[in-house]
């Protein structure tokens, strides 16, 4: 998620066309991407920090599931262009989802470890 945080910053029109192509929201111009990074930058530097774990993993999950989701389309030709890539975000969104379920339990080099 950091690499297309980054890309946000890096080449906005690249995050625009990703916006328009995969969820169809179009006409997001370089600013807007620049606001949708900084604010994911916040969200992902909270979610490694263990920083309000119930909003962080929440948001880090539901932002991973909605990506997974809308490349279905690259799962019915796995092996044209780059779309067999896509098979690895089925395990990173059961990782997500299991980050989320225990996310009390993660006290381990987190900021936080009290229970939220």
């Amino acid at each position: 998620m950091f690499m297309w945080t980054i890309d946000k910053f890096v080449r906005p029109e690249h995050a625009s066309g990703v916006f328009e192509k995969f969820y169809f929201l179009a006409g997001f111009g370089d600013a807007v991407m620049y606001v949708i990074g900084a604010i994911e930058l916040i969200i992902l530097v909270g979610f490694l920090l263990g920083i309000k774990k119930t909003f962080t993993y929440g948001f880090v999950l539901f932002i991973h599931g909605i990506s997974t989701l809308s490349s279905f389309k690259q799962y019915f030709s796995p092996f044209e262009g780059a779309s067999l890539l896509f098979f690895a975000a089925w395990p990173m969104l059961a990782a997500c989802y299991m980050l989320y379920r225990f996310r009390n339990e993660d006290v381990k080099y987190t900021y936080s470890t009290t229970l939220e």
